[in-house]
């Protein structure tokens, strides 16, 4: 496309030379173009506007039709090239990212032969996803009827193995069971993949609908119970490892489920529990029916499962583990009640998080999933070019397969690739042996490119996207079920502890120990009926707390702030002391039940 730009030209049409590009010649009549010995082109100007700049548009659609069509596709592929591209939502953005560059990369090289099943666009606007793994009778189903308060269709309850298909709890309109089958042909969920697992698995998976308000912001996923020896592998006619990692790559949290009581982690657990080692991020630990045992016992018992897990999940950091009894009975030994409370509420935190975050985890997985496929492309075209053209393939496929890890570490070296980002060596080895490498294709630069452009381009203005729907989002979005439980109320987390104690008196909680307070008061020699910082200070510091904390007592207990004490302030310093040497946080501001008496007129 040629734009020329000169002064204000009146709106008709002019007609100007493409070949000798005589810009400043305009051709006003048609006598002057057939005396002008190159042919003409139409050009129209541009009055979009009422100062139009003199801004002149060839059209070669009139002259030749071909270049003008050519033309028309350069600009427009350029303009693409240039503009970023806009999404209204972080999920549209991640669903056209996907499509567009790296589903390309992907069915090349034949990622999801080895590695995963292609996304969908329900992988992509589901809720986010809980699911519950553990042994046999560890309170897996227990802890959803905790959670959501109200029996579920298909739930049972038992000490032997109860649960013995994988139920996907769910919103619905109305109660009911939705087969395995059924589910994996419906497009609205995200479950059509796993029909890869054949109907002994399907006749083992169901979805549970029932219409409960936890449900409309998260869904859970429970499953049976693992088995030890041979049971687990035979008897359930499926892949029950590979079923849990399909569902490890989509969910947003892993709860692991451990017995106080049946500590011992099978075997099979322990592979499992592997085969969940990349996605440490998404996984906590649950140290159910604690409630059963005493202070003593249950430290053992902590410490023996820390241990345990030390040897499975080889990871620096240690797991985070949640210690209670998840289920609505009585206390059996209430002597950790607060511990049990304490713990709760932080996972039910964890829990209330997933909503705000669940963005930002589909974004993390769509870049892990990014950064394996680009490996993968590089393993494949590798393969490719080291097979021979006509003889000896079979020879040559046998000695690529056992020699991978030397591939792979020349990967690393070629490109710069972290160890960390390659499959898993064996399982690589076991997936290539039934392959036909001479289907495989060779390296195409192009598509990594584009991958690679989406990784650092497109991928950085989602994160703004989603930072955005953050803030907009409130900080408690699951709501109902047990999670009302622990808001606000008497019944609150905290509620009439600490700085809220005496929150519902009618007297001055401080009141109570003023008479001990005041006592010490009249040793630091008032002035008016007030003392200074500085005497305050000589009395304060013999609480030990540092002065940061100690400088914030005095903001919260200078209530008029003339940087003096008088009796009752000085009583709320010493009761706020009191309230942090306890161990509870200090308010960021005055609380109006601990607002002294006297200074409550000024409020």
């Amino acid at each position: 496309m040629q734009v020329v730009r000169g002064p204000q030209l009146p709106p008709y049409v002019l007609l100007l030379c493409p070949s000798c590009h005589l810009c400043s010649e305009a051709f006003s009549s048609p006598a002057r173009v057939r005396s002008h010995a190159c042919p003409p082109q139409l050009v129209s100007l541009s009055h979009s506007t009422p100062s139009a700049r003199g801004e002149v548009r060839t059209h070669a659609a009139a002259a030749s039709p071909v270049s003008g069509s050519m033309f028309s596709w350069v600009s427009k592929d350029a303009r693409r090239k240039k503009e970023p591209e806009l999404f209204q939502t972080v999920a549209e953005g991640l669903r056209q990212l996907y499509a567009q560059k790296l589903l390309p990369l992907e069915e090349h090289y034949r990622f999801h032969e080895f590695h995963s099943p292609a996304l969908e666009d329900a992988d992509f606007d589901n809720k986010p996803m809980v699911l519950l793994v553990g042994q046999y009778s560890t309170g897996k189903t227990t802890f959803i009827r905790h959670l959501i308060e109200q029996d579920f269709p298909g739930m049972r309850i038992g000490p032997e193995p109860t649960t013995d298909s994988f139920i996907a709890v769910m919103h619905g309109p109305t109660e009911g069971v939705v087969p395995g089958n059924a589910l994996v042909v419906d497009p609205r969920r995200p479950f059509r993949k796993l029909n890869a697992f054949g109907n002994a698995f399907l006749n083992r998976f169901m979805c549970a609908q029932l219409p409960n308000p936890v449900l409309d912001s998260i869904s859970i996923i429970d499953t049976p119970g693992i088995l030890s020896g041979e049971k687990q592998r035979i008897s359930r006619g499926y892949d029950f490892a590979a079923v849990l990692e399909w569902f490890a790559e989509r969910v947003d949290r892993i709860i692991l489920l451990f017995d106080a009581h049946k500590l011992d982690i099978s075997d099979e657990f322990s592979e499992v529990i592997k085969a969940l080692k990349n996605h440490e991020d998404k996984i906590r630990v649950v140290l159910n029916k604690a409630d059963q045992i005493e202070t003593q016992q249950l430290m053992r018992v902590y410490g023996a499962l820390m241990w345990s897990l030390g040897k499975i999940i080889n990871t620096p950091e240690v797991v985070r583990v949640y210690i209670g009894s998840f289920w609505s009975h009585p206390l059996l030994i209430p002597d950790n009640r607060k511990l049990f409370e304490a713990e709760e509420q932080d996972l039910f935190k964890d829990i209330q998080s997933l909503p705000r975050n669940a963005a930002l985890r589909k974004l993390n997985d769509l870049i892990k999933r990014a950064r394996l496929a680009k490996v993968h492309a590089y393993i494949i075209s590798s393969l490719k070019k080291e097979m021979p053209n006509v003889f000896g393939k079979e020879s040559k496929k046998k000695e690529l397969v056992n020699n991978l890890g030397e591939i792979y570490q020349k990967i690393e070296r070629e490109h710069q690739i972290s160890p960390g980002d390659f499959p898993s060596l064996r399982k690589m080895q076991e997936l290539l042996q039934t392959q036909d490498f001479s289907k495989f294709q060779a390296l195409k630069p192009k598509l990594l490119d584009t991958v690679d452009d989406m990784l650092a381009n497109d991928i950085a203005r989602l994160m703004v996207m989603v930072r955005q729907e953050e803030s907009l989002m409130p900080s408690q979005v699951v709501k109902g079920g047990a999670f009302d439980g622990t808001m606000n109320g008497p019944f609150g987390h905290g509620y009439g502890e600490g700085a809220g104690e005496g929150i519902d008196d009618v007297e001055w909680v401080v009141g109570k120990d003023k008479p001990t307070y005041d006592e010490i008061f009249y040793t630091l020699s008032p002035v008016n009926g007030k003392i200074t910082g500085a005497n305050a200070k000589k009395e304060m510091v013999k609480s030990k707390l540092p002065n940061t904390v100690l400088g914030k007592i005095w903001k919260l207990a200078d209530v008029d702030r003339d940087g003096l004490l008088d009796d009752e302030e000085f009583a709320l310093a010493n009761h706020l002391i009191k309230v942090k040497l306890e161990g509870h946080e200090l308010p960021a501001d005055l609380p109006p039940h601990l607002v002294p008496p006297s200074k409550r007129r000024h409020e």
